[in-house]
């Protein structure tokens, strides 16, 4: 990896125990290894909003359902940045292991939580300011502004805190801990599913409660990630000046963090045009029942997040060792793991979606509309397994510009103009056939571009340079 090369040459290789079996031991093992954890954090991290959504429909009500709907945008946005910094450390962790050049490894896991307080104050302080304008411009109404306000104001004070649990999370589990990863996510949850009920109905807070429950969570397990990166005996720990930046690193990081900072950045831009498109058609019950759609169909996508972070210190640990055979492996097994989640959000979408959409909510027509919409929107999920995978595999390997065009070729090029127009023509039912209409493009295009990939590991044989087909990574 281009980036990973140039922070390489910053430290001479150092022995420590590492996780050497990510080049010896069998894919199969090592993807439930790596993978179930991975899963399980990713799957227990869906469930913050899971639970925020549960507790605030049955507790509050349907017009706040919608006011939570109305963050997803600023939520995207945080986690865009959450990611432009977590992801890029973790995947140059990942391949710094393979290339056993563990003192450049304690750096960049140093320079996570650099980078995390310098963003993360940044956000809080210019959405802070301008709160309430953009509430209102993301389609908020004077029945749901109340509820949006009071809900991002917590999570903005948290934001720091929540962008260093999970940057050092991802560093977790490419430093070769997935498990203490898995668990420490897991005891976020289990705090938050145990104080949101006390703060929202013990203590009155409504859906600020359920805001300061998550935080709270949060900053708990975050101090567990701290100590293990504060014990010099693991291999990667904090070095002395922790909070200095090493701005190589750090561009380095940004650099191959930036493609799913696109990716989340456009799903802000394609979250809020969603959400003004449902207020502009069917209101505000509209914006709630697509707040609904997207928990569900979110825990899905998280599941599939979790095979990929199984799968990337597997595939850059291999890439940077040259043993191209088992970054296909790899590859392959993801895909047909995450192909087979996907198939199972479709069936409980289309032929069970009562099941699921009323555990949000007991309002009839607000669960009738979530029905409708769930069904539509996730016909064709069963390829977006595939898809997810792939745009990964491309991150993993650092050819960043591919991973960049996918992601924004299925939220930006296809779905935002389906977004416009398929609704001047048939309203409301327009804005959920737009999700499967640009998940069929952007699973076309995406095969079209793994094609060449795998013919391209298929002529190097494990030892090869990439640098043989004009590959940078």
């Amino acid at each position: 990896m281009e980036a990973g090369n140039r922070t390489v040459q910053e430290t001479r290789h150092t022995d420590s125990a590492v996780p050497v079996e990510l080049g010896t031991e069998p894919i199969g093992k090592l993807l439930k290894a790596y993978a179930l954890p991975a899963i399980i954090a990713m799957t227990a991290s869906s469930l913050y909003n899971m639970i925020d959504s549960i507790f605030i429909g049955h507790g509050v009500g349907p017009l706040a359902l919608a006011g939570l709907a109305l963050t997803f945008p600023l939520m995207n946005l945080s986690s865009a940045f959450g990611t432009l910094v977590g992801v890029g450390g973790s995947t140059i962790l990942s391949v710094l292991l393979g290339q056993k050049n563990y003192a450049a490894s304690n750096k960049v896991v140093s320079n996570i939580v650099t980078l995390n307080l310098i963003i993360g104050l940044l956000f809080t302080v210019a959405v802070l300011l301008f709160l309430d304008p953009v509430l209102y411009f993301f389609g908020a109404s004077e029945n749901t502004i109340v509820y949006a306000r009071e809900y991002m104001q917590v999570i903005l004070y948290g934001n720091i805190i929540t962008h260093m649990y999970f940057g050092l999370n991802s560093a977790l589990r490419a430093s070769g801990a997935p498990k203490k990863a898995m668990f420490l996510t897991l005891l976020s949850v289990v705090l938050n599913v145990a104080l949101a009920p006390v703060f929202i109905f013990w203590l009155g807070m409504g859906i600020r409660g359920a805001a300061l429950a998550t935080v709270i969570a949060q900053v708990i397990s975050l101090c567990f990630s701290m100590k293990h990166f504060s014990n010099p005996a693991n291999a990667v720990h904090f070095e002395k000046g922790i909070i200095r930046l090493n701005w190589r690193i750090a561009k380095d990081s940004l650099a191959i963090g930036f493609g799913p900072f696109l990716m989340n950045s456009a799903a802000c831009l394609v979250s809020l045009f969603i959400v003004q498109q449902f207020s502009k058609y069917s209101g505000d019950l509209g914006i709630g029942a697509y707040g609904i759609d997207n928990r569900v169909t979110f825990i899905f996508i998280m599941i599939c997040m979790g095979l990929n972070q199984g799968m990337q210190p597997i595939a850059g640990y291999n890439y940077g060792a040259r043993k191209y055979s088992r970054v296909k492996e790899v590859y392959r097994k993801t895909v047909i793991y995450a192909t087979a989640v996907t198939s199972l959000c479709f069936i409980v979408s289309v032929f069970f979606p009562d099941i699921v959409t009323r555990i949000f909510t007991d309002d009839e027509e607000l669960t009738v509309m979530a029905n409708h919409g769930l069904r539509i929107m996730n016909i064709v999920f069963p390829f977006v397994g595939f898809q997810i995978v792939s745009t990964n595999l491309f991150q993993c390997l650092g050819m960043v510009n591919k991973s960049i065009f996918l992601s924004l070729a299925r939220q930006i090029l296809c779905l935002l103009p389906v977004l416009y127009l398929l609704p001047l023509a048939i309203e409301a039912d327009g804005i959920w056939w737009s999700f499967p209409i640009s998940d069929a493009v952007a699973t076309i295009l995406t095969v079209i571009l793994i094609i060449q990939l795998v013919h391209k590991l298929r002529r190097l044989k494990d030892g090869d340079d990439p640098a043989i087909l004009g590959s940078k990574i």
